[in-house]
């Protein structure tokens, strides 16, 4: 099973160290490959001057296509060497997203092999920094295009997504007074101010969704202070709240708390709402998910899908892995997806 061609273009990709920020080799890469099957292929940066380019590949002259599909190529780091076991690949990239990002391309060429696309159906995007705050897919809305679809390529255990959770992401700022701590009156903690409020974040009631469950609520970084025998004068910390409803309800009960607590300062890095997705396909399962993508980012009016093989909880891993026959199995579903939207 390891030479049919998803699995071998899935080795390809992994081969190549691609964390966030360092995706330059394989969308140079990717450009190049695509060409070599006669698609038109472009790298395209993300900003003046920057190396950071997306890969945005169609059939004949023209850009625009009726149906998109697309995948990052970024990972999180650190890199982890290919390693197949039995029907099993390892490594970074495995499912998240270089996974989806091979079995889109093959899916594609089966259905040109077959006859079923031609210029003007199809193209395929690849975004940079999905991992990291998805300046990829935000710099692609300067392209102006639209699509009837776009199928977006993350590891949902084989199964369309009905949703997919938002994010809002914001930074903590406590100042306090250094003093001996032998003598703590006569300073202020701010590690300890700072835990005060994390603890009122952490009880906070916030909306649920039944498509989508419980709104949950991480510090997932904290540092502050200097030593232990020296009262903090600085803390910090970086909270993120995965959103299954009413994002501006959750921004006020943030806000709302962080005022009781004047020295502590509130700095929104990023929000977006939860995600409602399109998800019919004929005896396909589906099912919510709980992690963020790049489809709030593209512009548009056009449908949604997100489909891939392998699971999120293997994702961002040290046994990160996807399995052969799902690999196979992800690109018999993109080409069943792409043909009834064409139809459609």
């Amino acid at each position: 099973m390891t030479d049919v061609p998803v699995v071998k273009l899935l080795k390809e990709l992994m081969e190549i160290p691609s964390i966030s920020e360092e995706e330059h080799e394989i969308g140079v890469f990717l450009a190049r490959y695509m060409r070599t099957l006669d698609y038109s292929a472009e790298l395209i940066p993300i900003a003046p001057r920057s190396d950071r380019c997306n890969v945005y590949a169609y059939l004949g002259k023209e850009r625009k296509a009726r149906i998109l599909l697309t995948s990052h190529m970024d990972t999180v780091p650190p890199h982890i060497p290919l390693n197949v076991k039995g029907d099993t690949i390892f490594g970074r990239g495995a499912c998240d997203d270089k996974g989806p990002l091979a079995a889109q391309i093959v899916a594609l060429e089966e259905l040109r092999a077959e006859g079923a696309i031609k210029d003007g159906d199809v193209s395929l995007l690849f975004v940079v920094g999905e991992e990291k705050g998805g300046p990829g897919m935000l710099a692609a809305n300067d392209m102006h295009l639209n699509w009837e679809a776009v199928i977006f390529g993350e590891p949902t255990d084989g199964k369309l997504a009905t949703g997919h959770k938002g994010h809002f992401v914001f930074e903590l700022f406590a100042t306090g007074a250094a003093c001996h701590s032998g003598y703590p009156e006569k300073g202020k903690s701010a590690t300890s101010t700072l835990i005060s409020l994390l603890e009122d974040l952490k009880a906070l009631e916030l909306p649920a969704s039944e498509l989508l469950g419980p709104t949950t609520f991480n510090c997932g970084k904290i540092s502050g202070g200097l030593a232990y025998n020296v009262l903090a004068a600085e803390a910090y910390a970086l909270c993120g709240i995965r959103v299954a409803a009413d994002l501006a309800i959750i921004e006020e009960k943030v806000s709302e708390v962080v005022k009781k607590y004047p020295d502590v300062t509130l700095k929104k890095s990023f929000g977006y709402p939860e995600t409602l997705l399109d998800h019919t396909l004929e005896g396909l399962d589906s099912k919510p998910v709980s992690f963020g993508t790049d489809i709030p980012r593209l512009n548009g009016v056009h449908k949604k899908y997100l489909y891939g093989p392998g699971s999120i909880l293997d994702a961002h891993g040290e046994n990160e892995q996807v399995a052969i026959p799902d690999l196979i199995e992800c690109v018999a579903v993109y080409k069943r997806l792409v043909s009834e939207l064409l139809r459609s």
